[in-house]
């Protein structure tokens, strides 16, 4: 295989709903360029995607697949994504590493929540996109209202390059509105015939070439002086036109294929060779002290890795993307994050689950190698004379939590050496050991992320694990001041115990200032601050101690000791033992003793004082709420509301965005735990949301007597 220049390389990510096709494409693709010598079949289990056994099982793409076609001396390399949105991180990883995104649509249904998904990421990254519509020949597709919609949700920059003469199980011709050629096809699809236009479809191939024309001449002063004069532009110019429009995201071009009879799949590939961007025509990347890295193939030498695979037989095998120089087979680099030295004894063209060994790869090739020794997902790795690292990847929030925990307690460790391990292959994995809950929490996109987790555990591991609901983690504060003292009093033989403190607790929020004087019943207590010690808390929120001891009542000495004891009892609430946050400790008087007074004395006269008063200062249960953005079409959007309302949600806004409605709400993190299947369920699986951490919010007092009961139960149960 020859090695391609920078200016012969073009990169691409293929994305689609799921269902449109991106594995039949694939295949096709894959057979028109010669690297394959018959297509594989879905059903038959034989394509170069999907090729792994939890793909083949539930028969849709799990894993992104990396493969590469060589058309007219120019080298496509090719990311075909998964279409569901619970395996969002290869897409957006593919995204990333790509410079023009494929939007692949199936015919009968047009724009989905997938396509929708898609684009937004492709609108946040800046990257150009071509909508190509699939499955022609499937009796309910219907082309024009597919064009229809694509215009109503993305506007005037949607331009047709392409129509069918007819849709259906007669698909077999269409109309090339650059070319201006008629394309038909056999049977068995393959190279077509081309004709000119016929005389019935003039008029309209006309009006659309126009349309073309004028849309290409927008993005390029010379050629729109040239189309006012001549009203025409050569198919070069054409070609310059669209391809500025495209890198400047400024046109949507609209292709048609058939993948399933491979037609029009090689016109697609002379499109891709001839008109998008080069790597080297997209804007660069930025390495992590913000300088910009040039994808020159004289450069230093740094290549990124983007993703991971592991094969049986083989073991990890690593995708990469040459940022800048160039890299042979054998040579020494450094992983700038993590210091260690390198080898790479192989290079590979990828073409998914087959690999064609190249000697070299220069600057924006995309390439993998096995054998790594301590190389991981984001990890970059430099040749002599250059530093970069790059962390230009970012994954969307955790949307489905799930505890986890091995059926059999002695293969714990053994179950979070493979999680730590599959996160490897997807960062959209979140694993957490939760000191606070006691759980172990895998965090992903959907229930069918996490169930697809399960299987290969019990599949590929052999190792059967079990999924619970996720505690909540609950906060408790206090809503008023109170006051309490206590006295540790112990003697046993020897030195004795001796610690007595006296405290006053009262919510706290930021800035508050502290009063002169408090007053519990008929009493009155004067505060004199002598010293104030803010404790951020790593769960969030403040422990705000004040020292207001007049006289040396207890000795300063004492004092990191009452507020150790006070922390132990911020980490156990008293109603649900969940972490205390925002209270304000005023240590005003105690007690202590010549001989018997010791920090353990103190820190337990602390701990007490401050439970008893804790209980005292009206306490209160604090939930996380969430900021959910969820979107809908708008014939569920009814439906989706009503179920949010049930979910004690807190309606914000509403706004419509690309022939979807959007709904913003505030909710409970407790009312979101199957928020997914249910969502999935209500709208066929038309919707999406994205959720993140909002605040703490007092929770209902019905839901906190409950939640206080349960409590109890548990404590008497143990």
């Amino acid at each position: 295989m020859k090695v391609y220049q920078t200016n012969e390389i073009k990169n691409i990510a293929l994305l689609g709903n799921d269902g449109s096709g991106k594995t039949t494409l694939t295949e096709a693709l894959l057979y028109e360029s010669g690297i394959i010598k018959r297509r594989g079949r879905i059903t038959a289990k034989n394509t170069v995607s999907d090729y792994f056994p939890v793909e083949q099982e539930y028969g849709y793409s799990v894993f992104s697949t990396v493969f590469h076609v060589e058309w007219n001396g120019k080298k496509l390399n090719v990311i075909d994504c998964p279409g569901s949105d619970d395996f969002v991180g290869a897409a957006m990883t593919a995204l990333n590493v790509t410079d023009t995104a494929i939007l692949l649509l199936n015919g009968q249904y047009g724009p989905e929540v997938g396509t929708q998904n898609h684009f937004r990421y492709t609108e946040k990254l800046g990257k150009p996109v071509i909508f190509l519509v699939n499955q022609l020949d499937h009796e309910k597709c219907d082309y024009d209202m597919v064009l229809e919609q694509l215009k109503s949700a993305y506007g005037s920059k949607v331009v047709p390059v392409q129509y069918p003469l007819a849709t259906g199980p007669n698909f077999n011709s269409l109309i090339d509105v650059l070319l201006m050629k008629k394309y038909s096809w056999g049977p068995e699809g393959g190279a077509p015939t081309i004709e000119d236009v016929p005389a019935e479809e003039m008029d309209k191939a006309t009006e659309l070439h126009k349309a073309l024309v004028e849309a290409a001449a927008e993005h390029d002063e010379s050629l729109m002086e040239k189309f006012f004069e001549q009203e025409s532009l050569t198919e070069d110019e054409m070609r310059e036109g669209i391809r500025k429009g495209l890198a400047s995201r400024g046109m949507f071009p609209v292709f048609c294929v058939c993948a399933g009879k491979d037609m029009g799949v090689r016109r697609l590939m002379e499109f891709l060779g001839n008109v998008v961007p080069f790597v080297d025509e997209m804007p660069p990347i930025h390495n992590t002290r913000g300088e910009v890295v040039k994808p020159d193939p004289n450069g230093p030498t740094s290549l990124y890795f983007f993703k991971t695979a592991v094969e049986p037989h083989i073991g990890d095998v690593q995708y990469f993307k040459v940022m800048s120089g160039k890299v042979h087979e054998g040579e020494d680099f450094t992983n700038a994050d993590r210091g260690s030295k390198e080898r790479i004894a192989q290079i590979y063209a990828c073409a998914g689950a087959n690999r064609i060994k190249v000697e070299e790869m220069v600057a924006g090739d995309i390439g993998c190698t096995v054998k790594l020794k301590d190389v991981h997902t984001g990890n970059t790795l430099n040749g002599k004379g250059t530093e970069n690292r790059f962390n230009f990847v970012k994954y969307p929030n955790s949307k489905y939590s799930r505890a986890i925990k091995p059926v059999n307690e002695a293969d714990t460790e053994k179950m979070m050496v493979i999680l730590n391990r599959m996160r490897e292959e997807d960062p959209t994995w979140v694993v957490e050991q939760s000191k606070e809950l006691r759980q172990t929490i895998v965090h992903g996109q959907g229930e069918f992320h996490l169930r697809t987790l399960k299987w290969r555990l019990e599949n590929n591991e052999k190792l059967q694990i079990k999924f619970e609901e996720p505690r909540i983690p609950y906060r408790e504060t206090i809503t008023k001041a109170a006051r309490a003292d206590y006295r540790h009093k112990k003697q046993s033989g020897g030195a004795g115990q001796f610690g007595e403190v006296h405290l006053i607790v009262e919510p706290y929020y930021e800035g508050m200032p502290v009063p002169d004087t408090y007053k519990f019943g008929a009493q009155e207590f004067k505060i004199n601050v002598k010293g104030t010690e803010e404790v951020p808390l790593e769960w969030g929120g403040k422990l705000v101690f004040i020292n207001s001891i007049v006289g040396g009542s207890i000795d300063a000495r004492f004092l990191p000791a009452i507020l150790k004891g006070i922390m132990a009892r911020m980490e156990q609430g008293p109603l649900t033992g969940s972490y205390a946050r925002d209270v304000r400790v005023i240590i005003y008087d105690g007690k202590m003793h010549p001989v018997d007074s010791n920090e353990i004395s103190f820190m337990l006269a602390g701990r007490n004082a401050f439970s008893e008063a804790f209980k005292n200062a009206g306490p209160k249960i604090l939930e996380p709420i969430y900021d959910v953005e969820v979107f809908v079409p708008s014939d569920r959007m009814g439906d989706v509301m009503g179920d949010l309302q049930g979910r004690r949600a807190m309606i914000m806004g509403m706004s419509s965005e690309a022939g979807y409605e959007k709904l913003i709400a505030k909710v409970p993190l407790k009312e979101m735990s199957s928020y997914s299947t249910a969502l999935s369920s209500l709208t066929g699986g038309r919707a999406s949301f994205i959720m993140k951490f909002a605040s703490y919010e007092l929770v209902p007092s019905d839901v906190q007597d409950k939640l206080v009961k349960e409590f109890e139960a548990k404590q008497t149960e143990e």
